[in-house]
């Protein structure tokens, strides 16, 4: 038998290509007598589209021109949640930059004089960007109330605790901005439709999400509808739900040209016209005994979902469940709500909610910390969640968490107790001044509470003529390893070669539906599913005759080979189920949010140069206990990866908006850490197997996202000697640190 995958770091599976360059991105396919598409987006944030003029100088009988006219008002909306999204605006404009008409031509420089020659007559009125006066219902532009979701969760009495005399009460605000995806290629797609059927290639995470959309558009028969995922470089969420937009518009272009359309964002439309992070703000207010065991949370968590619903529950979900943290609280309260702006929708990005949730808690840890005269290690040791314990949702911790222990490990990995002393007593003389701090957290793996078990997602293996092993799953590669990881999980199932194994593309009318490519859920959810159906095949040829235990690779691909010969075709599926245990109540928002958590502690020193305001994260130690480490190399790039993208919410990706546009989409004044900008990037792992992954799996991707930005914030603090209201938003820029800076300096010299 082969030495074990499981645990090695293989190559990856579509690496050769990539770096020979026969990876093949959207961009790069060409089919005949093909179009290009462009969109014609609104102007302004919020008013009535009362008409549509097209200027002198461009051909317009050669331009193929679709508008809302050309789609049943009932299918003209992007099938998701709650369907709110139109393809193309009608009447009414919600955000800048929302779609109006679309354009076709064989010549791209004509369309682009065409897109500019298109003339809007636009009734404008008030519009929204502010969380509080979407609450205030200043204007009500959604709904009754402007609100897009809310969730209430309890636990314990908490208005009780806050009556009793002898805890302290500590209470804090906090908010982050949006942060953009910015992956390497950007938004793409070709579509080739008829009155029959529609075919879109594209760079996206989900083709079944596309999938629906495109049914919803349409009409057709689902095997009419076929969408194919091309190589992708990168999506972060920010692939999740938009393609089903661009892929919508580049097949209503084509259905009405009669030839292929291929739309291409530039990087500048790509960012002004995307999904990005949610804005947010938590208030939190704490109960605390005085030898600081936290005896009541009570939080109000708020995201700006921009001018359409989209997946905005999904993420004010996770960011709500998270809110809490990893601690043994026995009261807690979590009033979470998603309100709309008139900003462009706000959607999926790498973290899903917990990022900035997470923020503000690990934040308002520290704030806790200082009331009752604690270290911040302190109080967490004395706060953490522990096996047998129940999060905010009342899960019970079934599984072994030492939490303390990874405390302990990441701070001494970081020599965080020397670095603390050392910095208190050289910071005073120096301009340049250091800090250290960290943060705790966990992140679940997998899709919210009932959401798996509504997914129902479903994986295939089959026997190829050359004797090999197939996985079928509609999880794309986009960069973190996809294939790669499916390879390891199926050839170790198997007891075969990592040649033996290869992973389908991903295509609707090839790959069964195995769910999205989120939530930390690719590895532990489909990938359980893969190593599944990888031993169905083996079972059939068990029972068959033609394979028994023990075997050589040879063997098996002889036996594949026969049974494929005599049988026709070697096929198996499987499809998720709960594991025993699991019961999660929508209706009351309570039970297993989660089937297993990752938990990990993040530490950050950072210096800050008080005279030109500059903070640089120069050291980075990242621990966590993510179950079994399937490719330690891949699963250290994601990490790494994502303490990048963390760095950048905390410290450089502010999102400029002016009158609901992005004003810096551009690479030139959007500005985010280049190698220069990141330290090395320490990571270790602790190894918990999870009985219900693969190997003992759990998920990883998203984690890295929720640590770095309270961890570098609060070693800033640290480093200024004091707290400062500017040190409650990220991202922390140098205008809001010269504010703390000042003042802080200006305090001390009144006080001297």
């Amino acid at each position: 038998m082969p030495d074990a995958l499981v645990g090695k770091s293989v190559p990856r599976k579509e690496g050769p290509d990539k770096v020979t360059g026969r990876a093949r991105y959207i961009d790069d396919m060409r089919m005949p007598d093909a179009l290009y598409g462009v969109t014609v987006r609104s102007p302004v944030a919020r008013g009535r589209l009362r008409g549509v003029s097209f200027a002198d100088g461009v051909p317009w009988n050669e331009i193929i021109v679709v508008s809302a006219a050309d789609i049943p008002a009932e299918r003209n909306h992007v099938a998701l949640l709650t369907n709110d999204q139109p393809f193309l605006a009608a009447t009414e404009l919600r955000h800048a930059e929302e779609p109006v008409l679309l354009l076709a031509h064989a010549d791209r420089h004509l369309l682009e004089r065409a897109r500019n020659a298109v003339r809007f007559d636009i009734e404008k009125l008030p519009a929204l960007f502010d969380i509080d006066k979407s609450l205030a219902k200043d204007p009500v532009i959604w709904g009754e109330d402007n609100i897009f979701k809310e969730y209430n969760l309890t636990k314990g009495d908490v208005d009780a605790v806050f009556a009793r005399a002898d805890i302290i009460v500590v209470e804090g605000e906090y908010s982050t901005g949006a942060q953009e995806q910015l992956y390497i290629e950007n938004n793409g797609v070709i579509a080739v439709a008829d009155e029959n059927s529609v075919t879109v290639w594209g760079s996206l995470q989900c083709p079944y999400y596309v999938h629906k959309a495109l049914l919803g558009l349409f009409g057709l028969p689902a095997d009419k509808i076929r969408v194919v995922q091309t190589e992708t470089g990168g999506g972060f969420g920010g692939k999740e739900e938009y393609p089903s937009l661009i892929a919508g518009h580049a097949a209503l272009l084509a259905r009405k040209a009669g030839k292929p359309v291929k739309m291409i964002y530039d990087r500048a439309e790509d960012m002004v016209a995307t999904t990005k992070r949610h804005p947010s703000r938590t208030k939190h207010r704490t109960a605390v005994t005085k030898d600081g065991t936290i005896v009541a949370m009570d939080i109000d968590f708020v995201i700006d979902g921009g001018a359409y619903n989209t997946l905005s529950p999904v993420v004010l979900s996770r960011g709500t469940i998270h809110a809490a943290g990893p601690y043994s609280i026995d009261n807690v309260r979590i009033r979470a709500r998603a309100v709309a702006t008139s900003h462009p929708p706000h959607g999926a990005f790498r973290g899903f909610g917990a990022p900035q949730s997470i923020f503000g808690l690990e934040r308002h840890m520290n704030k806790v910390a200082r009331a009752v005269g604690l270290t911040p290690e302190a109080l967490r040791l004395k706060n953490f969640i522990k096996q047998g314990d129940t999060t905010a949702t009342h899960q019970l911790i079934k599984e072994p968490v030492d939490m303390p222990s990874i405390l302990r490990r990441a701070l001494a990995e970081a020599d965080y107790d020397a670095k603390r002393e050392r910095f208190a007593r050289e910071n005073p003389g120096r301009s340049v001044k250091r800090g250290i701090g960290f943060a705790s957290f966990m992140h679940g793996s997998g899709f919210t509470g009932s959401g798996e078990k509504y997914l129902a997602s479903v994986v295939g293996a089959t026997g190829t003529a050359e004797g090999k092993v197939r996985v079928l799953a509609a999880s794309t590669e986009i960069g973190q390893g996809t294939n790669t990881i499916f390879t390891q999980i199926a050839a170790q199932a198997l007891g075969l070669d990592w040649d033996d194994v290869e992973v389908a593309q991903p295509d609707t009318s090839v790959v069964p539906n195995s769910g999205p490519t989120v939530a930390s859920r690719t590895t532990m959810v489909v990938g359980k599913l893969v190593e599944q159906a990888a031993l169905g095949i083996k079972q059939i040829l068990v029972q068959a005759g033609l394979l028994s235990e023990p075997y050589t690779p040879q063997q098996f691909r002889a036996a594949v080979k026969k049974y494929i010969a005599t049988v026709g075709s070697l096929r198996s599926m499987a499809q998720y189920s709960p594991p025993d245990g699991i019961a999660w109540d929508d209706q009351s928002y309570r039970g297993d949010a989660y089937g297993t958590y990752a938990w990990a502690v993040y530490v950050a020193t950072v210096a800050l140069d008080t005279v030109t305001y500059e903070a640089r994260v120069e050291d980075f130690v990242a621990l966590q206990e993510v179950g079994r480490v399937i490719h330690p190399v891949l699963a250290a790039g994601q990490i790494e990866g994502g303490v990048a993208q963390g760095i950048g919410f905390a410290l450089y990706e502010n999102v400029v908006w002016r009158e609901g546009r992005m004003a810096n989409g551009q690479f030139t004044n959007y500005i985010v850490p280049t190698s220069v900008d990141v330290p090395a990037i320490r990571v270790f792992f602790d190894e918990v197997p999870y009985p219900h992954g693969p190997s003992g799996a759990k998920g990883i991707g998203e984690l890295p996202m929720d640590g770095p930005a309270p961890a570098i914030v609060n070693a800033i603090e640290e480093a200024l000697g004091a707290p400062h209201p500017a040190l409650h938003h990220v991202p922390l820029m140098p205008e809001q640190l010269m504010d703390a800076v000042d003042d802080l300096l200006s305090a001390r010299r009144k006080s001297a």
